[in-house]
This record gives C-alpha cells, structure tokens and sequence, in this order.
C-alpha cells in the first residue's frame, strides 16, 4: 500500500494515450455523458389544454412538469374550478417516469465521473496503469459494466418518455379529465411542450451505449486476457541459451 501510494504521488504528464483509441474515446464518452444527463435532468415544460364546452364559456388549462416527471403529482384541474358550468376536484395527470429518467440521469453522471478519473489515471499515472494487470482488468470490468447499465437506462428513458408523451398528449388528456368524456365537452392540447431535448437524450444515451461497447474492445487488449504474458517462454529460452555450449 505504502509503495502505491508513492508511485500515486509520482506524476507523470503523458498525453500520448489521449490520442490513442483507448484514451480519446474516453474523452468522448466524457463529453456525451455530460450532454445525456443535461439534456434530461435540465428539462421543463409546459402543456396548454383547451377545453371547449357547448354550454358555457371555455376554458384552459396550464401543465407544467420537469424532471425526474412524476406526472402523478403534476395538477392538471386545481381543485373546484368551474369548467363548463361544471365544478371538477382535483385532477391530478396520470403516470409516473421518475424511476427511469432517474436511472439514466444517475448512469450518465457516474459515467462522467468514472470518465474523469481514468483520463486522469491515463495521462499523469499511465506507468501505475501499465505495471501490472490489476489496472488494465479493473478498467475493463468497468467499461463492460457501464455499457450494460447505459443499455438498460436508455431502453428504460425510452419507454419512460413515451409514457410522458402518451400522458401529456391529447387523447392521455382526454382519458385523465373525466369531463372531457361527456357531450358537449371537447378537450384539445393546443400547445404542445416542446419535448426535442427528451429524444436527445435519448439518442446520446444509445450513442454513449455504442461507445462503451467500443470502449470495452481496447480496454481488453490491454489486459493479459487478450495478450498473455511471455515470461515462462522468455526464461526458458534464456536458461536454454545459457546451458548451451558455445561454437567452437
């Protein structure tokens, strides 16, 4: 431990691994992590539902809803408005997102954070990397492991997001407000929340997917499972040389 962490304190600026494969898609990676979890984590949006009645003035409603998208707690109808000559409760939208979007906010953060460690790692402590395999193996075995949580994340923001489109949409509408299912009554969303950013982060979350996966390729030709090492061969040939008699 004491030897550790004196070569710790040893740094060593070595930017030629960021211009390899290994270091550079890490630096990717880096960059589309931050762009995944800003696109998700940062949103907010509004929705405006006219409600257009037959018998009395009309009337709108305002939704707003953001990140982690608990719609569940979102108000679409506070309590007793009059709407249509009619007094509804309190109506809240219908779904709750938080699990997945939260998921892959997290996933996408900690890779940022693993990102910035191994950049590190790679250009001020390449030679504590390179002693020994323990390195090599470990940075594998994480890459692996943050290319499945990115394939299960993305896949559940997926369909979290259609989930919050279907809920936020007109028809989602129609089947939360109970008014809107009478005669005379017809709900409409008239404005819709602008929701490009949300499909973003899904695709960055895909991309950083296929990334990891790239990744993961040259993290393991880094370890001896793909690249054994030779010392028993070199010391045979070397004892092999040394027993030898010399050439008259």
């Amino acid at each position: 431990m004491d030897s550790l962490a004196q070569k710790m304190t040893g740094l060593q600026l070595n930017f030629r691994p960021i211009m390899e494969p290994l270091g550079f898609i890490k630096i990717l990676e880096w960059i589309f992590a931050i762009f995944a979890f800003a696109t998700c984590g940062g949103y907010s949006g509004k929705s405006v539902i006219s409600v257009f009645c037959r018998d009395g003035p009309n009337a709108t409603l305002n939704v707003n809803f953001s990140y982690p998208f608990k719609l569940n707690q979102v108000v679409l109808v506070p309590s007793r408005m009059d709407v249509c000559n009619r007094t509804l409760q309190e109506t809240h939208l219908i779904g709750d997102s938080s699990s997945s979007a939260e998921f892959f906010v997290s996933v996408a953060v900690f890779a940022f954070l693993y990102c910035i460690a191994a950049l590190v790692l790679y250009v001020g402590y390449l030679h504590v990397y390179n002693e020994s395999n323990r390195g090599p193996m470990i940075d594998f075995v994480v890459t692996c492991l943050f290319a499945f949580f990115w394939l299960v994340s993305s896949s559940a923001w997926a369909q979290g997001l259609r989930n919050v489109k279907t809920s936020i949409g007109t028809e989602g509408i129609r089947e939360t407000l109970s008014a809107c299912k009478e005669d005379g009554i017809t709900c409409d969303v008239t404005s819709f929340a602008n929701m490009g950013g949300l499909s973003v982060s899904v695709v960055f979350g895909f991309l950083n997917l296929i990334l990891w996966v790239g990744n993961a390729w040259f993290a393991f030709k880094e370890t001896s499972w793909h690249t054994p090492p030779q010392t028993g061969s070199t010391t045979q040939q070397g004892s092999e040389s040394v027993s030898a008699p010399p050439r008259m």
